[in-house]
């Protein structure tokens, strides 16, 4: 299965370093190419000589090597990987990946690259649960960014929990599945995500309170699955995932052929907070104030995209999923718009204001389909789109 990959390996400062030169015996037993990447840290723990032996590459540790860098090496390097696996993952490695810092060859490499990564952490049992590494650990996976552990177990500190690397052998087997034909390859999924913007004047629009977190998220764990996606977004706050083909719009009626021109598809999420009305003639030019006072604006209803879709009698998806973004009696409301809009699954969401979901990074889903209501607990919103992407994977198998 690795045959030939090519596996770009990041190896961090902490005792589970000397697991790393196990990994590498294991990955090119399996045929894999490995290039290794060693930290100062990690030199501290593994000789470059051991690594670079065993991995039959020439080891990389500076970014400033003159004859490398007069390529762009440290970018060559970051790309021509089929992944980019980091054991052992230290706190301080996740934390600037976490945020961006590029101080060394590892980190830069880690912030220069458009492959996929994988992480193996590593690191005391304190420090994985403190606060400001679950925050970073978020972070990474909202992002897009693979993992394999840790394992609860006993420290070379002497203390016992979570933060023991992953053995080599797991630690393999997550990368086989990272590089694998998921459980959705050869499909292709449809996802609208954003709010909409319909136009006042050339200043003023109508909008939805959408983040685009949601739809985001899925789309990134339907790809991880193997998806092809196409991601049709509104001007969301949250950048799109890398990795899907991304098709932008502002309005309703923009959104609607995107949406068209996207078909056939094998599943169409609607993630997307359409504005129901639009401006039935924007102004051309910035409204102003009158002594007569507010002008009179009016509106007219906007295309249903979801009902479009989910009642069309030819070229309708397999599976057609939409979202209900409720205030009050969530589930019963969630119910009835299954029913009128024609679509096989309901995701509904209790979006008022004192729950802080609408903008916020958790959720409380009920998911509705023709066998009934399923709670799901509250969950950050990466949590619920790896969890609907599996279900979407069951559906379509």
């Amino acid at each position: 299965m690795l045959a030939s990959k090519r596996i770009l390996l990041i190896i961090g400062g902490g005792i589970a370093a000397f697991k790393s030169l196990d990994l590498i015996r294991r990955l090119r037993e399996r045929g894999a190419d490995v290039t290794p990447v060693l930290t100062r840290a990690g030199g501290a723990f593994v000789t470059p000589l051991s690594v670079s032996a065993l991995a039959g590459e020439k080891l990389h540790s500076d970014l400033f090597d003159l004859t490398a860098e007069a390529e762009m090496g440290h970018i060559e390097l970051s790309r021509s990987a089929d992944l980019i696996v980091v054991a052992p993952a230290t706190a301080d490695l996740m934390a600037k990946m976490a945020h961006g810092l590029a101080d060394d060859l590892a980190s830069t490499l880690l912030l220069a690259t458009d492959t996929r990564v994988l992480i193996a952490p590593a690191m005391n049992v304190r420090m994985w649960q403190h606060p400001a590494t679950q925050r970073n650990i978020a972070t990474l996976k909202s992002d897009g960014i693979l993992f394999s552990g840790p394992n609860d177990g006993d420290m070379a500190c002497g203390e016992h929990g979570p933060g023991r690397m992953s053995e080599p052998l797991e630690i393999v087997t997550a990368i086989e599945a990272a590089l694998a034909n998921g459980p959705l390859s050869g499909k292709r999924i449809l996802v609208t995500s954003g709010p909409t913007h319909e136009p006042i004047d050339p200043v003023r629009y109508i909008a939805n309170r959408s983040s685009g977190a949601q739809g985001t998220a899925l789309a990134r764990a339907l790809s991880a699955l193997g998806a092809e996606v196409i991601f049709v977004t509104g001007p969301a706050e949250v950048p799109p995932p890398k990795g899907v083909e991304v098709r932008a719009v502002k309005t309703a009626q923009e959104m609607l052929e995107a949406v068209k021109a996207a078909l056939p598809v094998d599943a169409a999420v609607f993630a997307a907070a359409v504005a129901d009305w639009r401006m039935t003639e924007p102004a051309r030019n910035k409204m102003k104030k009158s002594k007569s006072g507010l002008k009179q604006l009016d509106f007219t209803e906007n295309p249903d995209i979801l009902a479009t879709v989910a009642h069309m009698n030819k070229g309708r998806p397999p599976l057609v999923v939409g979202f209900a973004a409720e205030t009050d009696d969530v589930v019963r409301n969630a119910i009835n718009k299954r029913k009128r809009k024609g679509c096989d699954w309901i995701v509904a969401n209790d979006v008022n204001p004192a729950t802080g979901i609408m903008g916020g990074s958790h959720n409380d889903i009920v998911l509705i389909t023709h066998d009934g209501t399923e709670d799901w607990p509250r969950m950050s919103k990466t949590q619920v789109a790896a969890q609907l992407a599996d279900r979407i994977a069951q559906a379509l198998g």
